[in-house]
């Protein structure tokens, strides 16, 4: 939670409400300014200030589509992050047979520990640190004890085609487990998401400013417009928040192969 200290202790809901009033308080502001410069303001000067406004609504339709491709990619590679650590996971599952017998009852107990260990955190706040800590610890030192039992297994069977292949689904097991940590950590930058609620807000009374200059209210457009805004805005700080969103990654393959084990 490194680069959201500012805005990631805030709930996505509080944020868009915060937002929302924002622009609707600088729409009503333009507006009155519009108003008051109205009767000093040719028509040149209104046609440049409509123009300034579409450059204004693109600008942050553009950035829209940008932050929101953004949070979507990294939602996405977490998801894929997860398969592939369930199959990783699987995988080493399976080559436990392929271990020397004494070996194989303790690292199907470990493993069983380990996945129960994945799906706890998986469904953790990232906020909570201190918790997750724990959790970090316990799995890296189960991690350290089916690295230490495959290594005195290759000493009793040091063949590649058994030992061998359960070192290598142990290896890729560690390494998913990393991948998908550090995918956790991967938001969109928050420079980012200022510059797009600046341009938010910023269009919000450079649209009322326009309405005041033509003398005609359009409250119930611009709510309307700042709405659907809201519903995009949050969407994407939902989909950029690993677990405390609304929208969460499906954690259901994890937990089957957690059931799996418990069978």
């Amino acid at each position: 939670m490194n680069q959201h200290d500012l805005l990631y202790g805030f709930s996505s809901v509080v944020i868009v409400a915060i937002l929302f009033m924002a622009i609707v308080a600088l729409n009503e502001v333009g507006f009155r300014v519009g108003r008051f410069v109205q009767s000093h303001t040719d028509d040149e000067v209104k046609a440049l200030t409509s123009s300034i406004q579409a450059s204004v609504l693109g600008l942050l339709a553009l950035l829209l589509g940008f932050t929101f491709s953004m949070s979507m990619q990294r939602y996405d590679n977490r998801s894929m992050a997860l398969i592939d650590e369930a199959n990783a996971i699987g995988t080493a599952i399976l080559r436990v047979q392929l271990l020397p017998e004494e070996y194989r009852d303790e690292a199907g107990n470990l493993f069983r520990q380990y996945v129960g260990l994945r799906v706890e955190i998986g469904q953790l706040d990232l906020t909570k640190t201190e918790e997750r800590t724990s959790y970090n610890d316990k799995i890296a030192d189960l991690q350290n004890r089916l690295w230490a039992l495959a290594i005195s297994a290759t000493e009793v069977d040091p063949r590649p085609v058994t030992t061998g292949a359960f070192v290598k689904s142990l290896n890729d097991v560690i390494d998913s487990q990393g991948k998908r940590n550090a995918l956790l950590q991967m938001q969109v930058p928050e420079v980012v998401l200022v510059l797009l609620f600046i341009v938010f807000v910023s269009s919000g009374g450079i649209m009322g400013y326009s309405a005041g200059l033509s003398g005609k209210r359009m409250f119930a457009p611009i709510v309307l417009v700042s709405i659907l805004i809201t519903l995009i805005v949050f969407i994407i700080i939902d989909l950029d928040r690993p677990k405390r969103g609304l929208i969460q990654v499906n954690q259901s393959v994890m937990t089957q192969l957690l059931n799996d084990r418990k069978e």
